[in-house]
């Protein structure tokens, strides 16, 4: 069977309401040492968490996007039991209009792939995390997020690492709710909050409004 076909039978197989999640992630030079050690080690949380709840584990689905030396896709939507978190390494620059708009992409053909498969789903979460200032233009891939939240299509949670992070070039993506910067190098704590909403979504009813859980 080919990649599609295994993918339309695991959803038949397991027909659980999702919640895609789509975390784009800066691994630019910058974040090389404690932060992306400590992204890694949140990351590993944040899948294992996932798999301990027992609602969560088959309604939860991660694709992880980064952007350093290019833009590129870690994991893609699917069985998170079968998945294994990637060991992030950071270097390059910081595109990341080019890598919002790949989980965009990814995010609309994961939606398209649960309506063939006639599989319910919640409104798509995107969570961009970056410690600086994109080196690409960002404007398409706003544009496009900030209509698809006003059509109440996507969640996004943008979150600021480190003090050079700026709220302000986050902020276009993200039109009703504001960036916030992340204390320190919390990133457990962020992905234990993270595990929590994304729990929270799998029990509920799929186009009813989630209220996550306080950070």
């Amino acid at each position: 069977m080919d990649e599609l076909t295994i993918a339309l039978h695991d959803l038949v197989e397991n027909p659980s309401p999702r919640v895609p999640v789509c975390l784009v992630l800066d691994t630019s030079g910058s974040m090389n040492g404690a932060p992306i050690n400590e992204l890694n080690q949140g990351i590993r949380m944040f899948f294992e968490s996932i798999l301990e709840d027992e609602v969560a584990r088959y309604s939860v689905e991660v694709a992880i996007v980064t952007f350093g030396e290019r833009v590129e896709q870690l994991t893609d939507f699917g069985d998170i039991e079968k998945q294994t978190p990637p060991t992030l390494r950071a270097g390059g620059d910081t595109p990341m209009g080019a890598a919002v708009t790949t989980a965009l992409e990814l995010l609309e053909n994961r939606k398209r792939m649960y309506q063939s498969a006639g599989v319910d789903y919640h409104q798509p979460w995107l969570v961009l995390m970056t410690d600086g200032e994109p080196t690409d233009d960002i404007s398409y891939a706003a544009e496009q997020c900030s209509k698809m939240i006003n059509n109440r299509k996507l969640t996004i949670f943008p979150i600021g690492i480190g003090s050079h992070a700026n709220l302000n070039t986050m902020a276009a993506f993200s039109p009703k709710r504001p960036p916030v910067r992340l204390q320190g190098l919390k990133f457990k704590e962020f992905f234990e909050w993270l595990s929590k909403s994304t729990s929270t979504a799998s029990s509920s009813t799929p186009g009813e409004t989630i209220i996550a859980p306080d950070a």
